[in-house]
């Protein structure tokens, strides 16, 4: 079959096998040298593309749930959408959203997704009680922070590498409305969007649009959205009209005047308010436009997302924004995110400071722009965010990640370490 990420860049011929069982999975793994779990394909660049993959979308069952912990047990194949039409009715929520509510569970703890609140709560893996997982071999281990833990960190957030996820124990949160009262702030440049936000800290929710664009001192303007879980409201979720791209957008469709305008538009129009939207709205405004990645014609796109450490956060990206302008490079979509301390996990992508998620077509003047600001990124002692990359080199890696020796200790100790690999893993020197 033909296959992608979201970015719809790369794409291969692909070998696809589907399970429904264990004993399926297992002897998959066993007829095969080399593959890659591939869930609902929301990984943006290669990290779920192999010459051969095993999909993981019809291992999607909901085994067991505790209300009163609100631990629910679920094959890997779950999406985040199953489980809020599933638990949000009976007042639960997953903890950490993404910017999409069609992720599988198994895909969320190998990108070790985080949300909106991650400089309150963290990644996603801090609500997984424990997982299991396939090693190599096809032997199945149950591995959490007391039983196995070297496994357990490795494999959040490392992007399949070290097995087929299997089952996972996540702990819901209670919540009892379906609505989240949200804050419109309007800031005139990036250092009153960062000293909004820091000041602003203890909201729940946070996360800014960024017009890239915006000229002179005006650099780095945006609107900040932050969100308070409304309390006592319906526990049911407005009915959500959708609309489709269709399967052949022209490349131009996207284009510098009309983005141009598109920002001043949504800019000036954002007038500092506070009004009640859905959990819909305000954590999955793009869902709502399916296929969305077709806007960016058929050559795809590339979504470049790096975090800086809190100190060097502003100037790092004010440095970033400016070598964009000096290049005449613009991205289609810039989300600003605040995020909390690092976990303990060995390849997880956010530390204290703020991450920035650009959207570029597909451009050849692209590559050597996002191969300078690599190093920007590097200098200033950030990372980027591998479940969205397809281009980074191994020495860029390897600089940003200071735990990549343990995780290839760990994957070579595996019986068959190289089984589980993928395009980004090969391109990686993984």
């Amino acid at each position: 079959m033909r296959l992608s990420g979201w970015g719809r860049y790369p794409q291969i011929q692909a070998v696809a096998c589907s399970f429904e069982t264990t004993e399926e999975l297992a002897a998959l793994v066993a007829g095969v040298q080399e593959c890659i779990v591939h869930g609902a394909g929301r990984s943006y660049g290669d990290a779920a593309l192999a010459p051969q993959v095993i999909l993981s979308r019809r291992f999607d069952r909901i085994l067991h749930f505790e209300p009163q912990t609100g631990v629910v047990y679920c094959e890997s194949g779950v999406t985040l959408k199953d489980l809020l039409e599933v638990f949000l009715p009976r007042g639960w929520l997953p903890a950490v959203l993404p910017g999409t509510k069609f992720v599988t569970v198994g895909g969320a703890i190998a990108s070790d997704i985080h949300g909106k609140n991650h400089h309150l709560v963290g990644c996603f893996s801090e609500f997984v009680q424990s997982l299991e997982l396939m090693l190599p071999s096809g032997e199945v281990v149950r591995c959490s922070r007391e039983e196995h833990p070297a496994l357990f960190h490795a494999t959040c957030g490392g992007l399949g590498l070290t097995g087929v996820i299997l089952t996972a124990r996540l702990k819901l949160q209670p919540v009892s409305s379906a609505y989240i009262r949200e804050s419109i702030i309007p800031c005139a440049h990036l250092e009153e969007l960062i000293w909004r936000s820091e000041e602003r800290r203890a909201a729940t929710y946070s996360v800014a649009w960024v017009d890239t664009l915006a000229p002179g001192n005006a650099l780095g303007r945006g609107v900040l959205f932050l969100g308070e879980p409304l309390r006592d409201g319906p526990l049911e979720m407005p009915p959500v009209r959708c609309f489709y791209c269709p399967p052949a957008m022209p490349g131009f469709t996207l284009n510098r005047p009309g983005l141009a305008l598109f920002n001043r538009l949504f800019y000036h129009r954002a007038v500092p308010q506070e009004r009640l939207v859905s959990l819909e709205q305000f954590f999955f405004p793009l869902d709502r436009l399916r296929h969305w990645n077709r806007l960016y014609g058929r050559q795809g796109f590339i979504q470049y997302h790096l975090v800086l450490p809190q100190g060097a956060s502003l100037a790092g990206l004010q440095e970033i924004l400016r070598r964009l302008r000096t290049e005449g490079l613009y991205p289609f979509l810039a989300v600003l995110k605040l995020c909390g301390p690092a976990n303990e996990n060995l390849l997880s992508f956010p530390l204290a400071g703020y991450s920035l998620a650009l959207d570029f077509k597909i451009h050849p003047r692209l590559w050597p722009v996002l191969a300078e600001l690599d190093h920007i990124v590097l200098d200033y002692g950030g990372r980027h965010y591998l479940t969205k990359d397809a281009r980074l080199s191994p020495e860029v890696l390897r600089r940003s990640y200071p735990r990549l020796e343990e995780f290839l200790q760990l994957r070579a100790e595996l019986n068959g370490g190289g089984k589980f690999t993928s395009l980004l893993a090969r391109r990686l020197e993984l």
